[in-house]
């Protein structure tokens, strides 16, 4: 059995789910779902509907262009049954599927290295916008940081005094022996 992929938003089509619409020229559209078949039908373009591959690929979001895909292609041409061919192909496949996911995974990594720089920048234009509802909030903010460090302080020296007295009485005994 086949899995085809749907000719709307590229997703696979199990054998015996969707619809296959066959225009008068005998060219098969498959469909995965209705939702597929009724944005064809409205004559909808899959590049300009934000949830399909196509919209993604064109904005540049998942990868266009990638020689993964050439293994992706549809072939018709029937092969002799071989087993040691198929468990090569099936080793093949898992290598290839193995590639192309690294290679998503770099895409998107240097897709979103500007992305926390950006996002920075957007949270300040944020914050200087509504300024006046986070004054009180920072003024609190600091009156709990000062307590923070004056608590520190109190610990650190409280921790000074304990092993200077240890060391005192270290050395007391050091004499005494």
């Amino acid at each position: 059995m086949r899995i085809e992929k749907c000719y709307f938003c590229s997703s696979p089509c199990y054998p015996g789910h969707g619809m296959v619409f066959v225009r008068n020229d005998a060219k098969q559209f498959r469909f995965c779902r209705s939702k597929c078949h009724r944005n064809f039908n409205k004559k909808r373009n899959p590049r300009k509907v934000a949830w399909t591959k196509a919209y993604r690929k064109t904005r540049g979001k998942e990868m266009a262009v990638d020689s993964t895909f050439e293994f992706e292609k549809r072939r018709n041409r029937p092969v002799k049954y071989d087993r040691d061919l198929m468990g090569r192909t099936i080793v093949a496949m898992n290598r290839v599927q193995e590639i192309k996911e690294k290679r998503e995974v770099r895409f998107y990594a240097t897709r979103m290295k500007d992305a926390k720089a950006e996002k920075k920048k957007q949270a300040r234009v944020e914050i200087e916008k509504s300024i006046e509802l986070l004054a009180p909030a920072v003024a609190k903010r600091e009156e709990v940081m000062r307590n923070v460090v004056d608590s520190a302080r109190a610990r650190i020296a409280a921790r000074k005094k304990t092993s200077a007295q240890r060391v005192a009485v270290k050395t007391n005994d050091a004499m005494e022996e």
